[in-house]
C-alpha cells in the first residue's frame, strides 16, 4: 500500500470519529500515540531495546476490548507521560479523546495491519506529514497556523544551505517542517559516524508553547529517524520568549514562522467582575531592544539573540513587522545596524491556511559590534504583486521559487544583479541602499515598485474565484487591524 493510500485510509476514519465529537487535531494526536506504541512493539520483536514498559505495550492493548481496553489505554497514556526524553515529550499530558471503546478498538486494528517499522523512513514521514497537512486544512480548529507551505520551507532551506555540523533551531516549531527540511538537506552530506550522530542527536532544536503541537513535532521527527525514544528530545514545550538566551543555546541557523496574530495576551479572571478578561502580555527582557506586546516583533528580537556571531536567520513575518511604528521602528533600525539584513521575500497572499495573511521572509546574518551599520544593501524580491495564489485552484509549488533561489546567490551575495528594468517597468528583484532605507518614514521596509495589473487592466481580471478569495483575505486582514485598534481603545 502506498503512502497516499495509507493516509487516505487512516484519514477516512477521522470522519467517523468527527461525528462523535473528536476533532481532526485530537484524532491526529491519538494516531500519534498508537503508531508510536505499535512501532515500539515491532522494534522489540526484532530484538531492539525499547523504552516502553511491557505492561503499557502495544501487545497489551491489542488483546483487549470494551471497558478494559479504554481503562488500559488511559493508564498507558498517563504513565508514559511521566517518562523522560522523547517518550515523555510525546505522551506529556496525554488523554484519551476516543470515549467509545468500539471505535478505539477499530482504530487499533487498523494500525495493527501495517508494519510501520519496516516502512522506509521517508514513507513513514510522508504518511505522517500527509495527516498533519489534512489537519492543517481544518481551519476552524486553528491548526493552520502551525503549517507553513512546504514549497516555501524548501526554498528557505535551499538558500540558507545548512552545513552538516551546523545547529539549526526553530523557536516556534509547530509540527517540525523547518527542522525536517533542514535535516533532509544536511543528511546526504553526513558521511562520517560523527556527522551522522550530530545530525540525529544535536543538530536540530525546536520549541513550541503548545504541548499537543510539541508532541506532534516530536513524533514527526521520530518517524523521520531523528532522536530515540529514551534519548533527549530535540523539541521542548515552553514559552520561547519567556527567558533570555544563554551563550550555550546559541545556534548557527534559525528558520521560523512564528504564529500569526499581532498581540500576545493572557486570560485572567477579573477580581471585580469575576469574568474572564484578556490582559496584554509584554516581555521585559534586557536583551530586547524594545518592549512590546506585538508577538511577531518579540520573536524577531528573540531570534536575533539566538544566533551565534555570523549565524543566519530566515523568518516569516507579517507586513506589520515591516511598517509598524514605535517598537517596530526601533527593532528595524537595530536589525539594519547590528545585522546584515540583506534580503526580503514578499510572499503572495492565499498560500496560508489562515486567511487574510500578508507575509514576507526576512533574511539576516548576525554580526559582531561595529561602529557603522552592517546592512549596506537590502535586496527585495516581490513575489506578491500580480501573483494570484489559492489553496485549491492555484497552490504554491516548489518551482515558483526557482527564480528567487537563482538570484539569491547564497555563496556570494555581493554578486547579485537586479532584474528590475525601470524603462520597461519589469523585474521583481532590486536593491536599496542603507541610506535610502533609513530616509523612509519610520524606516518602513514594506517596499514595492511594480504596477498592480488589476488596477490597470479591467478587461483581463483574474478568475472570479481568485477575486473572491482575495476580497475575503482583504476583509479578514482589515478585520484583524480593527480588532487591534479596538484593543488599544479599550486599554486607554
Amino acid at each position: 500500500m502506498s503512502a497516499s493510500e495509507i493516509v487516505n485510509k487512516v484519514w477516512n476514519y477521522a470522519h467517523v470519529l468527527r461525528d462523535d465529537g473528536v476533532g481532526y487535531g485530537d484524532y491526529v494526536e491519538q494516531i500519534t500515540f498508537l503508531i508510536f506504541l505499535k512501532m515500539a512493539d515491532e522494534r522489540e520483536e526484532s530484538g531492539q531495546q525499547v523504552a516502553v514498559p511491557a505492561k503499557y505495550s502495544w501487545s497489551k492493548l491489542v488483546k483487549l476490548d470494551g471497558d478494559a481496553l479504554e481503562i488500559q489505554y488511559r493508564h498507558t497514556l498517563e504513565e508514559l507521560g511521566k517518562a523522560g526524553g522523547m517518550l515523555g515529550t510525546i505522551f506529556r499530558k496525554a488523554q484519551n479523546k476516543i470515549q467509545d471503546p468500539a471505535k478505539l478498538e477499530r482504530l487499533i486494528k487498523m494500525i495493527e495491519k501495517e508494519a510501520w517499522s519496516t516502512l522506509p523512513v521517508d514513507v513513514k514521514g510522508e504518511i505522517y506529514e500527509g495527516l498533519l497537512e489534512r489537519n492543517a486544512q481544518d481551519v476552524k480548529g486553528g491548526a493552520g497556523q502551525y503549517f507553513t507551505p512546504r514549497p516555501l520551507i524548501q526554498a528557505m532551506v535551499d538558500v540558507m544551505q545548512p552545513d552538516v555540523m551546523d545547529t539549526v533551531a526553530d523557536p516556534a516549531t509547530g509540527t517540525g517542517g523547518f527542522l525536517l527540511a533542514a535535516y533532509d538537506y544536511m543528511a546526504p552530506k553526513a558521511t562520517s559516524k560523527k556527522e551522522q550522530k550530530h545530525l540525529r542527536e544535536k543538530a536540530l532544536r525546536g520549541n513550541d508553547i503548545v504541548d499537543s503541537v510539541t508532541r506532534l513535532c516530536a513524533m514527526n521527527l521520530y518517524l523521520h529517524g531523528i532522536g530515540s525514544a529514551d534519548g533527549e528530545c530535540p523539541v521542548i514545550s515552553q514559552d520561547a520568549l519567556a527567558k533570555e538566551v544563554s551563550d550555550n543555546d546559541r545556534v548557527d541557523i534559525v528558520l521560523a514562522n512564528p504564529p500569526f496574530g499581532k498581540k500576545s495576551s493572557i486570560t485572567v479572571i477579573s477580581e471585580k467582575t469575576g469574568k474572564a478578561e484578556s490582559e496584554k502580555l509584554t516581555y521585559e527582557r534586557e536583551d530586547f531592544w524594545a518592549t512590546t506586546s506585538n508577538k511577531q516583533l518579540n520573536f524577531v528580537q528573540h531570534i536575533y539573540n539566538m544566533l551565534k556571531i555570523d549565524g543566519k536567520a530566515a523568518v516569516v513575518v507579517p507586513d506589520n513587522v515591516l511598517f509598524e511604528g514605535g517598537a517596530g521602528e526601533t527593532i528595524r533600525k537595530n536589525l539594519l545596524e547590528r545585522t546584515n539584513l540583506h534580503t526580503i521575500l514578499r510572499l503572495p497572499t492565499g498560500i496560508f491556511y489562515a486567511q487574510g495573511v500578508k507575509a514576507n521572509v526576512i533574511f539576516f546574518d548576525n554580526k559582531p559590534a561595529a561602529k557603522t551599520p552592517w546592512t549596506k544593501k537590502l535586496w527585495i524580491y516581490d513575489f506578491r504583486t500580480n501573483v494570484h495564489m489559492t489553496l485549491k485552484t492555484n497552490r504554491l509549488k516548489k518551482s515558483d521559487f526557482e527564480e528567487f533561489i537563482k538570484l539569491y546567490k547564497p555563496n556570494d551575495i555581493k554578486k547579485r544583479k537586479a532584474t528590475w528594468d525601470e524603462k520597461k517597468g519589469e523585474g521583481r528583484w532590486r536593491s536599496y541602499s542603507y541610506d535610502e532605507i533609513v530616509a523612509r518614514d519610520k524606516t518602513n521596509l514594506d517596499i514595492f515598485w511594480l504596477k498592480d495589473d488589476a488596477l490597470e487592466d479591467t478587461e483581463n481580471l483574474p478568475a472570479p474565484e481568485v477575486l473572491a478569495a482575495e476580497i475575503v483575505e482583504q476583509l479578514e486582514a482589515a478585520l484583524e487591524e480593527f480588532r487591534s485598534v479596538e484593543e488599544v481603545l479599550i486599554r486607554e
